[in-house]
């Protein structure tokens, strides 16, 4: 007999031998015998595709079938199976225009193969008519489903960006606030240098040696541009023979001159040279002034540190959440980490070493560059959160044939082989309850995978878990 939608009309019996329709009764398996069609498909054939308007539902009778995905242009298999009854194609038909009607994978005969054929809409009157309860919770908890993930997912970034402007103004006060005591002394000093000035002018120095005073407070201030770090052994041996030199020509409490004179560069040497120019009587004042002139260029240097170190903030802050350029842009993703780390410094513990291993020859991408940055932000907390208060973290950058990958690895305890499918799960965690949203992963995967056409994969053992992040180094449609 044939169905009315074309092909072999099923048997009731064949019907009731599927497990999808065993507990049917002979009313509604007779109705759906009507209204479906078997047909036949040989080996290697497609029986739907990836992406297409979902129209039936298949249900295998006999034969095998393979089930795919595309990922990054390359076609996956997901499963193969010769199980009499597993179905695919229009699964979520019953939903109507909830949700986009599209075939989410694609089968292939294997060998030759004979299913059962539901259009779309009939397998769609049949759950709503049918089982009424059942389709109020699978609509309930779907269409839930999506809207708890969206809200959640609204959750996860906001306490993201708390967090991470929390970090931000902790890294900004400390640079601001030394501006400020720097500032505040630096007041102090000028007055000092504006009265031992007036002391050493006060008719005591010929023009001339005045002079020679000011060229070499002018010394002085190279010298403290051009001053290096010494270890903490060769400042104190430097301070005790400024000390013992100063005592011998009794200037008073040399041992408060000292420290500074030797952040300056300042020698024995060059205090004989100033010596020399304004002579015993006038040593004092003369050093007094150049001391105060000495501090306040290491006031002007400790506030231009400072000021660069806000300026540099503010600019990772520009470059993690790209507020001013475009969403699809050209990157350097090397750019993208480190402004990202800089986000995250004050998430990562004393204990924890950081390791940048940079292909620095690796070209610009295509990108939602404000979208890989809270890719890198999820992936880089979770290392931390893995390996708590000690360990290392790795960001490391190379090619791996069209694509550009990023690796976060942490020396963690590792992913658990059987928790390691799930993920990328939405709502899956293995954090405490209160403590993670299960959103990350499913974000970061939806945004690489999904927006980018990329992939993200990771290989875990105890004590080295590494993310890997597939980007295309050209854009794909």
């Amino acid at each position: 007999m044939t169905s009315p939608a074309g092909g072999e009309r099923p048997t009731v019996g064949q019907l009731r031998t599927l497990f999808l329709f065993e507990s049917l009764d002979d009313g509604q398996l007779d109705w759906l015998a009507e209204h479906s069609r078997v047909e036949a498909r040989g080996a290697g054939s497609a029986v739907y595709t990836e992406g297409e308007p979902a129209t039936c539902l298949y249900v295998l009778l006999d034969g095998t079938v393979t089930m795919t995905r595309r990922v990054r242009g390359d076609e996956v298999e997901v499963i193969r199976t010769a199980q009499r009854g597993v179905y695919g194609g229009a699964t979520q038909a019953y939903l109507g225009d909830q949700v986009p009607q599209v075939y989410i994978n694609s089968l292939r005969a294997v060998g030759d193969a004979t299913f059962l054929v539901l259009p779309a809409e009939t397998f769609a009157h049949a759950v709503r008519s049918w089982f009424p309860m059942a389709m109020h919770l699978l609509e309930g908890l779907f269409i839930g489903m999506q809207q708890t993930q969206v809200r959640v997912g609204e959750r996860e970034r906001l306490l993201a960006l708390g967090a991470l402007s929390a970090g931000l103004t902790h890294e900004l006060n400390n640079p601001a606030g030394a501006a400020v005591r720097a500032s505040s002394v630096l007041r102090d000093h000028v007055a000092g240098i504006r009265h031992e000035l007036a002391t050493i002018a006060d008719g005591r120095l010929d023009g001339a040696a005045l002079h020679r005073l000011v060229a070499l407070q002018e010394e002085v201030v190279r010298r403290v541009a051009d001053s290096s770090t010494l270890s903490p052994l060769a400042v104190s041996d430097a301070e005790d023979a400024l000390v013992d030199w100063l005592d011998e020509r009794d200037v008073a409490a040399g041992w408060e001159l000292a420290p500074t004179l030797v952040a300056g560069g300042v020698d024995e040497a060059w205090l004989g040279r100033v010596e020399a120019t304004v002579g015993p009587g006038n040593l004092e004042p003369a050093l007094r002034w150049l001391t105060h002139t000495v501090d306040t260029e290491l006031l002007l240097r400790e506030i231009d540190e400072a000021v660069t170190r806000i300026s540099g903030l503010v600019g990772a802050a520009k470059q993690y959440s790209q507020l001013d350029r475009a969403p699809y842009q050209v990157v350097d993703v090397h750019e993208l980490l480190d402004a990202t780390l800089v986000m995250l410094r004050a998430k990562i513990p004393s204990g924890v070493r950081l390791v940048r291993e940079y292909d620095r020859a690796l070209p610009p991408v295509p990108a939602y560059a404000a979208e890989l940055n809270q890719v890198w932000t999820n992936l880089i907390v979770n290392a931390l959160d893995a390996m708590g208060e000690t360990g290392t973290l790795t960001v490391r950058t190379g090619r791996d044939g069209d694509s550009l990958v990023v690796a976060v690895g942490d020396t963690g305890p590792g992913i658990p082989a059987d928790v390691r499918p799930r993920i990328f799960e939405p709502f899956f965690t293995t954090k405490p309850v209160g403590e993670g949203t299960g959103l990350g992963l499913d974000i970061s995967y939806r945004i690489v995978v999904h927006k980018h056409h990329g992939d993200i994969r990771v290989d875990s053992v105890p004590g080295a878990t590494t993310f890997q992040v597939l980007l295309p180094l050209t854009t794909t449609a």
